[in-house]
């Protein structure tokens, strides 16, 4: 095999991966009332299945390079491959809401290795002009996940059984096993550098525990518990700091925050996403718990929103340089956030044109969203501290999304305990969801835009 077919083979294997991992995180949401009955607890309780996996793969996210530098990037993309595959069957096996948990952990722990090593593995194989091509074919597979996840999760539901979400990605990933074993070359053990594991420790110590806290903080009788995992997650994330500072190899370096626009981006990206993260995950029990839909209907019901964001990717560019990050984002965040609060006008009485224009904006805003806030929290960051400022952004996306589906779901507990209406949970908690995104635009205006190169192409 010529090294184009090599090169080639390589991309399809990368993307089917990106696929795999884009794929799941969506797919879920629109089975979860199916999920919950057949597991014999309430729809919203399924949040933990959620949470478990992107907790899961925030905490390993970092240490995937090490690994693949340790034991060669064939081998450890294998096992990532091997791991996601064993962990959606446990999955689909799941008798017990626990069970589930647990095998959703498991995945997690593959799907933390499907994207960060792939990538890698096409920046060592694909060279020059070649790679930005290659990273254009990847990044389409991490787009149609999104778009097809929620409407193939309903139809599997209302086709066949939610088992089948998890098992669509056994025979995705075993053609993918065969493929890394035939077409990506084998490499020597290399002696990698420590990996600072006891850096690792304190910070997913500090996400798991903030986690953790967030999922228990609205009943009397534990207020005392969620008070004490928020005291030691801020207490793991300071010891982190002095820890930092005398390691000469640190997990992440304190001189990433010396770079404003790195720090600023950081935070505003976690408040952000904390909204934007909630809405797959409330709109879908919305539409079926109160609205009357079936699971293949309200996962039709996601795609302008998913469309719509694809579309938008295009617009980004223009829009920066013509009006800056700052006033970008600060706009941009108002209809990001104002979108999320449209949600809690929708009743059975809403037209279903006005349900999809709302999503739509939603959709094309959020998209718009992401793709600034990665490119502003990243640009300004020197080439050696690319690497780790990366991987860290890749962290709080992942708690973000957690947390987003946390404070979702116990918000609309909680507001439906209040009233006795689940109706009025809901709205509620879209209200709230959307006015937290709201207020990650005061954090965007601190935003440098003499540090920002704006953008020649796409963001």
């Amino acid at each position: 095999m010529n090294k184009n077919s090599t090169h080639t083979a390589l991309l399809w294997i990368v993307a089917a991966g990106f696929f795999m991992q884009a794929l799941d995180t969506t797919i879920v949401n629109t089975a979860l009332p199916s999920m919950a009955h057949s597991l014999g607890v309430k729809p919203l309780a399924m949040q933990s299945a959620i949470v478990a996996y992107t907790l899961t793969m925030a905490m390993l996210t970092p240490a995937s390079g090490w690994l693949a530098d340790r034991f060669g990037t064939r081998r450890v993309y294998f096992s990532a491959i091997l791991i996601f595959v064993l962990g959606s069957l446990c999955c689909a096996s799941a008798h017990t809401l626990g069970q589930l948990v647990i095998a959703r952990v498991l995945q997690g722990v593959g799907g933390s290795m499907l994207l960060p090593i792939g990538r890698l593995a096409v920046l060592r194989t694909v060279r020059g002009e070649q790679y930005v091509s290659a990273l254009a074919m990847i990044s389409i597979a991490g787009q149609v996940g999104p778009i097809v996840g929620p409407t193939l999760g309903g139809w599997f539901v209302e086709a066949a059984t939610w088992h089948w979400i998890f098992l669509i990605n056994v025979p995705i990933g075993l053609v993918g096993m065969v493929a890394v074993h035939r077409y990506l070359p084998r490499e020597t053990e290399s002696s990698a550098p420590p990996f600072d594991l006891a850096g690792c420790a304190l910070l997913s110590l500090c996400m798991l525990a903030f986690s953790l806290a967030v999922d228990v903080p609205f009943e009397s009788h534990r207020v005392g518990w969620s008070s004490g995992l928020f005291l030691l997650g801020f207490v793991a994330m300071l010891a982190y700091v002095p820890y930092a500072r005398r390691r000469r190899d640190p997990l992440f370096k304190l001189s990433l925050f010396g770079e404003p626009n790195f720090s600023v981006g950081l935070i505003g990206n976690l408040v952000c996403r904390i909204g934007s993260s909630a809405v797959p995950f409330l709109v879908p029990l919305l539409m079926q718990l109160e609205l009357g839909y079936t699971p293949l209907q309200s996962g039709l019901m996601m795609l302008p929103a998913a469309l719509a964001g694809t579309v938008a990717k295009r617009w980004i560019a223009p829009l920066i340089r013509r009006y800056g990050y700052d006033m970008f984002l600060l706009f941009n965040t108002l209809v990001v956030g104002g979108s999320i609060v449209g949600f809690a006008l929708i009743t059975r009485d809403t037209p279903l044109v006005v349900e999809a224009v709302i999503l739509a904006i939603f959709g094309a805003a959020n998209s718009m969203q992401f793709a600034a806030m990665n490119s502003v929290t990243l640009k300004g960051l020197s080439h050696e501290d690319a690497g780790g400022g990366n991987s860290l952004f890749s962290m709080v996306q992942m708690l973000a999304m957690g947390l987003g589906v946390s404070i979702g779901g116990a918000l609309v507990k909680v507001f439906s305990e209040q009233s006795s209406a689940t109706a009025m949970g809901f709205r509620m908690a879209f209200v709230c969801v959307g006015v937290i995104t709201l207020g990650s635009a005061l954090i965007f205006r601190q935003i440098k835009e003499a540090a920002v190169v704006a953008p020649q192409g796409t963001v």
